[in-house]
């Protein structure tokens, strides 16, 4: 799974961009083929439920619930940081610690202080710590801020919470241009030794970390966070991957959730391969609003007004093989030409959110009609954190680490994703190839997962606002459907629009409602449809 925070926001805020399509770029399953929603709706009934923890706490782990962080001023003015530790292995606490990095803004008043409120932008491999500074603890609405103290703790593994690290930026610029679309056995060996490389150097960084960097253990951390800064209930904002790992909290321990918030829900009752090719049509169904918008406008390189939807996804189909014959320049100081792969990558990042298509029409047209691969390899870039000295976020690699271990691998070989490829193509005729074999990345993880899809009821937690949006490309609406029905006291809310996620997006009927429930407990009426 992967999940993303949006574009606009980062260029609007300078916040990080946060990893949300990661189902293609480290997609995981547990092999089954089903790809109707028919069916894999029959296959989420009968899967297992995440059982709630006992409520007494193991004296093992006593220590750790009574920790009292430590404060001290960090980055910009007003947020404080501080280290907390959490087992390694809960199953075995005297096996060591892990270090987690727990930043906050405090309650800026008025009016009486409501506790804490966790947020967690989305990834797997998102740093929690930057959205809150970057963007979190200063963009969100000033009556929310108000009233709680914000906070922020990066997942095991993720930015400063000792980051699993795989490959160095050279490395990764060679990762990054690898053609995920082969075209024989040759080129599908290169793929595969890709894959190889990336999993090796992840396990010679961290071998016994990265057993223990699952949703799960996460999810546990937090209510050591909980704990720790004093509140007897979790009260959450989880975004994409986000949702899983806050639903996954209210599965563990359904009496201390408090008032969360789902926004771009997952739903982990699914397999890996049925996640990934969901996420394949949702990625058309986003590519479809583009390319209608496209050619309304005088600047569309794919198409003119009289141009039908699939004959732009053919062309840019046409324009993606063109670069996997002849890379164009980019003037990249490290001498990187726009590769397929990359230009793949930059027209995804720009589906994440409707006001980065100006900025992807610009991109193509220049890539396209002046052989300047420029502004692709930048949206690109901002996509896996690349920043200008070519250092890459950990953002990619934690993201593999946690999607390897959470779910079996979704393919086990080549042949199986050559054999599903036609699935993955009717789901998405522009990216399904790619996409398809992005997810077979996690069957050369040196780490086998420990995880299954399980459905989550979390029964006895308060209400639980779910979150979907019916455009949403990473995060399907189907999903936040799907969980709203699994959860037991879920209210679902819709935003009937494009783009990742829905709150603090422009909508006043998603913020209103998700702040009424923050501020006073009181959930939106299930099934509330907002535009």
């Amino acid at each position: 799974m992967h999940t993303r925070r949006t574009l606009h926001r980062r260029t609007r805020t300078a916040a990080t961009l946060l990893a949300a399509a990661a189902l293609l770029v480290s997609g995981c399953s547990s092999g089954s083929t089903t790809s109707t929603t028919g069916s894999a709706k029959s296959a989420a009934k009968e899967t297992a439920t995440l059982a709630a923890l006992p409520r007494a706490t193991p004296a093992a782990l006593t220590p750790y619930y009574e920790q009292k962080p430590k404060w001290r001023d960090c980055g910009a003015p007003g947020f404080q940081c501080a280290t907390l530790k959490a087992p390694l292995d809960y199953a075995d606490p005297s096996a060591g610690d892990i270090r987690l990095a727990v930043s906050r803004k405090k309650a800026t008043g008025p009016g009486e202080r409501l506790g804490s409120l966790l947020i967690n932008p989305g990834g797997p491999g998102g740093s929690a710590i930057g959205y809150l500074q970057a963007y979190a603890g200063i963009g969100y609405p000033a009556e929310v801020r108000a009233r709680y103290d914000m906070v922020a703790v990066d997942p095991r593994g993720v930015a400063r919470s000792e980051p699993v690290e795989c490959l160095d930026g050279p490395e990764m610029d060679t990762y990054t241009q690898t053609d995920v679309t082969p075209d024989d056995a040759k080129e599908t060996d290169t793929l595969v030794a890709a894959y190889r490389r990336f999993a090796e150097g992840c396990g010679a960084d961290a071998p016994k970390l990265l057993r223990h960097v699952s949703t799960v253990e996460a999810a546990r951390d937090m209510d050591i966070v909980r704990a720790a800064l004093g509140d007897e209930k979790l009260n959450y904002v989880g975004a994409s991957y986000g949702t899983f790992l806050g639903a996954t909290y209210a599965g563990l321990f359904p009496d201390r959730t408090g008032r969360l918030v789902l926004d771009g829900a997952l739903d982990p009752s699914l397999s890996a391969r049925q996640l990934n090719i969901e996420q394949t049509a949702g990625f058309d169904t986003a590519f479809t609003a583009f390319a209608k918008d496209c050619v309304r406008q005088s600047d569309c390189p794919l198409g003119g007004r009289n141009t039908g939807v699939e004959q732009v996804g053919e062309n840019l189909k046409e324009f993606f093989a063109e670069l996997d014959a002849r890379p164009i320049p980019t003037g990249d100081t490290a001498g990187r030409r726009l590769t397929e792969s990359l230009a793949t990558t930059g027209v995804i990042a720009a589906m994440y959110d409707e006001g980065a298509w100006p900025r992807l029409r610009a991109a193509l047209t220049a890539a396209m009609k002046k052989n300047d691969g420029a502004g692709l390899l930048a949206l690109s870039d901002s996509y896996y954190e690349r920043d200008a000295k070519g250092d890459y976020a950990n953002l990619m690699f934690a993201n593999a680490a946690v999607n390897c271990l959470d779910l079996p691998p979704a393919f086990t070989s080549p042949d199986q994703v050559r054999g599903a490829l036609p699935d993955f193509e009717k789901a998405s005729p522009v990216f399904g190839e790619s996409f398809a074999w992005a997810a077979l990345n996690c069957e050369y993880w040196p780490v086998g997962a420990t995880g299954k899809p399980q459905r989550i009821e979390a029964k006895g937690a308060a209400p639980i606002v779910v979150v979907g949006t019916t455009r949403d490309p990473a995060t399907p609406y189907r999903w936040a459907e799907s969980l709203a029905d699994q959860l037991s006291s879920a209210r679902l809310l819709t935003y009937e629009g494009d783009g990742h996620t829905a709150y603090g997006r422009g909508s006043d009927c998603i913020d209103s409602a998700i702040n009424t429930y923050l501020l006073r407990g009181t959930p939106p009426t299930n099934g509330k449809r907002c535009s």
